[in-house]
């Protein structure tokens, strides 16, 4: 293989694991934008969405794409619930209390994860498992063209639910002013409860895209340590600056893991972050609000 089709294909194996961190990275920036609360057991619901997607299919029976739907729409739910019973509870309180309510669920979902599944790793069969495209040379992997596609078509399917839908449209309202939304007969509390299904169920898309390249375990949910730097990166706050840091950041470990002694790879994406915070602390998609007195 010709160096030329080597990077190439470091890119789009990148690009792929990139798409990873930013579905998560769009967990933590929806839930932002409308709460203004920093979600950092995101992680864990994506490794419960996991677990959720294995024990549909392998001790239930269904097949790969029923136990896909189901595994998202039971990971939706729970989110939804998460919110109306634990967030809301704290909902005005300060943001310290916040972190520390989130970062303390990621430590009980883990735990539950644990009794319930065990701490070895799972795996199920996918379509997509061990199968590769030949170009000549150019080998791709099934379960990295599925990560880039369903990414891409997730992306399209929330921009039309947001640009088009009455609940979307209502659900951007309330992100941008809750008190004006709340005066227009928009339930709020519930469009936020619904925001955060969202966020568990686009986290469920993204462990179930990432089984057939990694099995489902316990520790799987601190890629949400790699998807925060991601959201930093594009712009906490930028639905596309979260998929656009996310990719940034799969192709530098990608291009680390190849160019650079063992062990850069694994602390890309906090020299990212770093550099990030000192060079560009607004990130790539920022939105500064000015105001004028």
């Amino acid at each position: 293989m010709t160096e030329a089709l080597r990077l190439l294909q470091l890119i789009i194996n990148g690009a792929a694991g990139g798409c990873i961190y930013g579905l998560i990275a769009l967990g933590f920036v929806l839930i932002y934008k409308a709460t203004e609360v920093i979600n950092f057991a995101q992680g864990d619901i994506m490794m419960l969405g996991g677990f959720f997607a294995y024990s549909i299919v392998t001790w239930f029976g269904l097949d790969y794409w029923a136990g896909a739907a189901l595994a998202i729409i039971v990971t939706a739910v729970f989110g939804y619930l998460l919110d109306v019973i634990v967030i809301r509870r704290v909902i005005g309180q300060p943001q310290f209390a916040v972190v520390m309510l989130t970062l303390g669920l990621g430590f009980i979902f883990r735990a539950f994860a644990g009794i319930t599944w065990g701490y070895d790793s799972v795996a199920y069969d996918t379509p997509f498992t061990n199968h590769t495209l030949k170009l000549g040379s150019f080998v791709l992997g099934y379960d990295s063209l599925s990560i880039i596609g369903g990414t891409v078509l997730l992306c399209a399917v929330l921009y039309l639910f947001f640009s088009h839908t009455r609940l979307g449209v209502a659900m951007q309202a309330s992100s941008q002013n809750q008190l004006a939304a709340y005066y227009m007969g928009i339930p709020v509390r519930t469009i936020f409860s619904l925001i955060w299904a969202i966020s568990a169920g686009v986290s469920a898309v993204a462990a179930i895209l990432l089984t057939p390249v990694s099995m489902v375990d316990v520790n799987m949910g601190f890629l949400g340590i790699k998807a925060f730097a991601a959201a930093v990166l594009g712009g906490f706050g930028s639905i596309p600056g979260a998929l656009v840091g996310g990719v940034v950041i799969g192709i530098a470990e990608q291009l680390a893991g190849y160019y650079l002694p063992a062990g850069f790879q694994d602390v890309t994406a906090n020299v990212v972050l770093l550099a990030t915070l000192i060079l560009m602390p607004h990130g790539l998609f920022s939105q500064r609000i000015v105001k004028r007195v």
